[in-house]
């Protein structure tokens, strides 16, 4: 590519993401496009198709577009300006209506369908990638003709611009509103929880303490806050977020985009001849209906309803104990956690202080290290789109092999949640390597000035679990950036080395190598980690109920053919009847803002979470059963890490566990099963 002056463009180098600017993005998509129809059109021109020239020219060109979108996408999503967003507006249908068309280019199709290209595949995960790209073919409706051909493409057009159009107002919602508190309602927050609402005012040049709707303050009021009537306040205007609710009520309300994404989820996959857009949904997936993720979550459900249903009772009558008669919502966590401290004297401000993120950082480094064979250090000096983003380096036996970029802490113009991308895949050409790189961001408090961020043993979970999908991403050994990691995983197991990762995030070695007192230094003691890990399954089939409640939700709103205004409301109405223990208002609006399944990737597959955690139960057992850690780490990697999508994942399984799986170690898991 030409023009090495716009840092959107793909070099050798890494992206100099602070030189970005908004008005490069439309020359830069422009151009990136351009490159890439040429090198279609010489793939579809070629006289001798082979693997080499025809599929992994494909694989390479495309790469490149994504380099380019890859930056513009990932800087909107944490450092989002007004230009950004309206830069982003204007290229997004360009981008995607390109895409489109080239999932609908019969030439093209053709070229990759040619015998020739599958006979000169290498080995069998080139035979597997071949196969896997003509599939998506048809599934992007490369048989459509005529007015259903053009229709389907408008479709995908329209979805896409409606799915940023859902995250935009959940961002607005959230940054909307805010609400300055006094100093006698912080009555029951730790010092730490304190600190957060101070700097999020300062954040917005007050002084005192701010109320903000991202999740860290969220949280410490409803887990904290004596006050029940904040509480109450601060519970419904995060829950009727983007929605025709709350304090904000039609100010940016998606009730309409949820109903125009469902509408046009079935019209696709009525063009491609399914049924629904569960069974379109399924058709790259590890389930093979949905029924049988229907019975799998309600058997699940089946399981744990009793126990949640004791748990509940036993926190209502804690509550009445604390004064609280008629346990509500915005109670639960408060209660909870007044009851978790109770019956395990476990105090979350006291753990919190064990925490700092550095140490954890640097104990779960040392932790892959032992357990997967490669070593990240920090690498200063590196650009990147925030002063407080570290860029570390990955070696294996010294060599550099990979790359991450950690983004940790929560800010203005960043979407809440936690997530991993890959940017760069794994290539070899003429005996070059180009390593991956992946993105790891998370949304934690930020610390004030010259003080440690501190986390809550949630949130090292949450850290554990996206580097589960970093390692995914960077231990990758398929140079088939289609096949490769996590790109070429089945969607409902795509979660298998995340949620196994969250399991070491308990192991009492782990705790005290990732732990250090803020004050004294010292790491946790073995009295406070038995009582953490007698806590672990503290109301876990409550927390589990409301997994299953949304999973059931995204599915029976996505089996409606012939979505409704109320859709949404008496899908998730279903769901709570047939999973939830804890019932919201009538005024919640919780679909509003789940970002996962109307802007993130996982309609109809939010079953998936539980699915793959099924998986990663079972695995972890490996772990324990062998006891050596290193030796299950480098079996892992080699059968699952390594081999990315160039198995089906329940062969990638087998190979590693030496069986197929079963829910045993779950139900184990989550106290629904004896040990």
């Amino acid at each position: 590519m030409s023009d090495p002056a716009n840092p959107l463009l793909p070099t050798a180098e890494l992206p100099r993401f602070s030189q970005v600017r908004p008005e490069q993005v439309g020359p830069a998509v422009e151009q990136a496009i351009a490159d890439h129809t040429a090198a279609m059109a010489a793939i579809k021109a070629e006289p001798s198709p082979d693997f080499q020239n025809v599929f992994m020219a494909r694989e390479l060109a495309d790469a490149a577009l994504d380099h380019v979108w890859g930056i513009v996408s990932h800087l909107k999503m944490v450092a989002e300006t007004p230009e950004l967003r309206e830069a982003h507006a204007k290229a997004e249908p360009v981008v995607v209506s390109y895409a489109m068309a080239l999932g609908q280019d019969a030439d093209l199709y053709r070229a990759i369908a040619t015998p020739s290209v599958r006979e000169s595949a290498p080995d069998d995960a080139g035979c597997r990638a071949v196969d896997i790209a003509l599939r998506k073919f048809e599934l992007a409706g490369v048989a459509l003709e005529g007015e259903a051909r053009q229709r389907f493409a408008e479709i995908g057009v329209e979805q896409s611009r409606l799915s940023s159009a859902f995250r935009d107002a959940v961002m607005d919602a959230t940054r909307s509103w805010t609400r300055e508190l006094s100093e006698a309602e912080l009555t029951g927050l730790p010092e730490v929880e304190r600190s957060i609402l101070a700097g999020a005012a300062a954040a917005q040049y007050k002084s005192g303490w701010l109320v903000t709707l991202d999740a860290p303050a969220v949280l410490a009021i409803l887990t904290h806050a004596d006050d029940r009537a904040l509480r109450a306040e601060v519970y419904r205007a995060f829950n009727t977020r983007a929605s025709d609710q709350g304090p904000d009520a039609g100010k940016f309300d998606n009730s309409e985009t949820m109903l125009k994404l469902l509408e046009l989820r079935q019209e696709q996959a009525k063009l491609l001849g399914f049924p629904d857009y569960v069974a379109c949904s399924l058709a790259l997936k590890m389930a093979e209906s949905a029924q049988e993720v229907e019975d799998f979550l309600t058997g699940l459900a089946d399981r744990c309803k009793p126990n949640g249903a004791q748990e509940l009772s036993e926190l209502a009558a804690f509550a009445k104990e604390l004064g609280i008669e008629d346990l509500q919502p915005w109670d639960v966590g408060w209660a909870s956690e007044k009851l978790r401290k109770a019956r395990h004297d476990l105090d979350e401000g006291e753990i919190r202080r064990f925490f700092p993120l550095d140490r954890v950082v640097d104990g779960l480094l040392e932790l892959v290290a032992e357990t997967f064979g490669i070593e990240g250090r920090v690498v200063s000096g590196v650009d990147s789109w925030h002063e407080s983003v570290e860029y570390l380096e990955f070696t294996d036996k010294g060599v550099p092999v990979a790359g991450l970029y950690c983004d940790y802490f929560a800010r203005p113009g960043k979407s809440g949640g936690a997530w991993m991308n890959g940017f760069r895949p794994l290539l070899r050409r003429a005996g070059e390597r180009q390593n991956p790189i992946a993105f790891l961001t998370c949304n934690f408090a930020a610390a004030e000035k010259g003080k440690p961020s501190l986390l809550t043993h949630s949130d090292v979970v949450t850290l554990f679990h996206e580097m589960g999908h970093v390692l995914h991403h960077l231990l990758n050994e398929i140079d088939v950036p289609s096949l490769g990691g996590v790109a070429g995983v089945e969607w409902d197991a795509v979660e298998l080395p995340s949620q196994l990762m969250e399991n070491f995030a308990w192991e009492p070695a782990v705790l005290r190598r990732i732990s250090r007192h803020v004050d004294t230094g010292a790491p946790l003691g073995d009295a406070l980690i038995d009582r953490m890990l007698g806590a672990r399954q503290f109301q876990s089939a409550l927390k589990l109920a409301r997994q299953l409640e949304f999973a059931l939700f995204d599915l029976w709103m996505h089996r409606e053919t012939k979505p409704a205004a109320d859709t949404v409301a008496r899908s998730l109405e279903a769901a709570r009847a047939r999973a939830a223990l804890v019932i919201p208002p009538e005024w919640h609006r919780f679909g509003h803002a789940f970002q996962h399944v109307f802007a993130g990737g996982y309609a109809s597959g939010y079953y998936s979470y539980l699915w793959a955690e099924l998986l990663s139960a079972d695995a972890y057992e490996q772990f324990t059963e062998i006891g050596k850690p290193a030796e299950a780490g480098a079996q892992f990697r080699r059968e699952v890490l390594a081999t990315g999508g160039s198995r089906p994942a329940l062969e990638n399984f087998e190979a590693f566990r030496g069986r197929a799986p079963t829910p045993d170690a779950l139900l184990r898991q989550k106290g629904l099963l004896a040990a």
